[in-house]
Formats: structure tokens, C-alpha cells, sequence
């Protein structure tokens, strides 16, 4: 059996949307449409890209016997796994995988991140 895998590509980053942020201090749940008309939304990071592709020159290529390697690098993005995101609502592409709700946000798009960092020592 095959199983599913999400992978992000480039600068993009998996967040999955704050569900507590859907009511209001007092317990009332807000309807879905003033949810969408908010400017910024918050959520956590469950996956980032490998990030921004940076171009690798072949140095074999006057060498066409020679078999070519990917030699893909890229520029990691400050976003981790496990962050608390505050980014644009406008630049997130919403969609659902396996009955959950989750986001697809550009680096660029994301305002703040909220890290726990624990100091060893």
C-alpha cells in the first residue's frame, strides 16, 4: 500500500491554521466570513520547502561523455518546523489533505514567527 507524502516545494511553507483563533474571547464562533476578510492570519508550521534555488553551473560541460549531476543548492528559508506563523491572508492557498485544513504560504508572506528556544547549558 502506497502511502501519501506532502512535499513543499521552493519558498513554500505548510502551515496549519489556528483553529482557536475561530471564536472569540467570550466562546462565540465567528462565521467563515469574517474570518476571510481578516488581512492576517496565524498557524503552525508543519513543513517548509527546501528553499530559494540558487543556479549551479556544470563544470563537466566541456566534457559531454561525462554524466551530469543535479547539483541543485538552495538558500534555507528562517522558517522551521514547528513555528507559530503571523502571515497574509491574501498570498495563502487553502486546501485539505486526508480531512485536515491546511495552508501553502510563500516565505515572503510570513510577518512573524513565534520560536520556542530552549537554552542548553
Amino acid at each position: 500500500m502506497a502511502v501519501k507524502q506532502l512535499i513543499v516545494v521552493g519558498d513554500r511553507i505548510l502551515i496549519q491554521p489556528d483553529e482557536s483563533q475561530d471564536k472569540t474571547n467570550t466562546g462565540l464562533y465567528l462565521p467563515p466570513g469574517v474570518k476571510e476578510k481578516e488581512k492576517v492570519q496565524s498557524g503552525y508550521v508543519v513543513k517548509t520547502g527546501p528553499g530559494y534555488p540558487v543556479p549551479t553551473h556544470d563544470v563537466s560541460e566541456d566534457e559531454p561523455w561525462k554524466e551530469k549531476k543535479d547539483q541543485t543548492k538552495y538558500i534555507p528559508l528562517q522558517t522551521k518546523e514547528g513555528d507559530y506563523a503571523i502571515f497574509l491572508r491574501e498570498q495563502a492557498i487553502e486546501f485539505e489533505f486526508e480531512g485536515k485544513k491546511y495552508l501553502i504560504v510563500p516565505q515572503n508572506a510570513i510577518l512573524v514567527l513565534l520560536r520556542d528556544d530552549y537554552l542548553v547549558g
